[in-house]
């Protein structure tokens, strides 16, 4: 089993920064992809950025350049750093894990699809005003 917590929400103006991090404790070793993503009401869940244990990243075409996505395997931590962010980045987010240990390039096989995740966390806000 794998536990997901969430930090580093909150609430800032137009063109400023976020870190979000999300610890993992429990059956996470190797062969792993984390995922963030995010849902604002009324509106679609989508996935926001991704890694795995190979380093292989991905993102969502609307914060490429923006959000970069970084992990510390000893840690068992995955971070999200928010750059010039803007108000339609307001949303919850939510760190989502898909664990198959010694697997490689899961990025790969899960994708940002939030549904083949296998663990989740609580979420945390965000909240950009303009």
């Amino acid at each position: 089993q794998v536990r997901l917590v969430e930090s580093g929400g909150g609430s800032v103006q137009a063109r400023g920064s976020l870190s979000l991090s999300c610890v993992a404790s429990g059956s996470i070793y190797s062969g792993y992809t984390m995922a963030w993503f995010r849902q604002a009401p009324g509106k679609e869940r989508e996935g926001v950025a991704g890694i795995d244990n190979d380093d292989n990243t991905r993102y969502l075409d609307s914060v490429k350049g923006r959000f970069t996505i970084s992990r510390d395997h000893a840690k068992k931590t995955v971070y999200l750093q928010m750059n010039d962010l803007k108000p339609e980045d307001t949303a919850m987010y939510t760190c989502a894990a898909a664990v198959v240990n010694g697997g490689h390039n899961l990025l790969g096989i899960f994708g940002l699809d939030f549904e083949k995740y296998n663990f989740y966390g609580q979420g945390t806000q965000v909240t950009v005003s303009s």
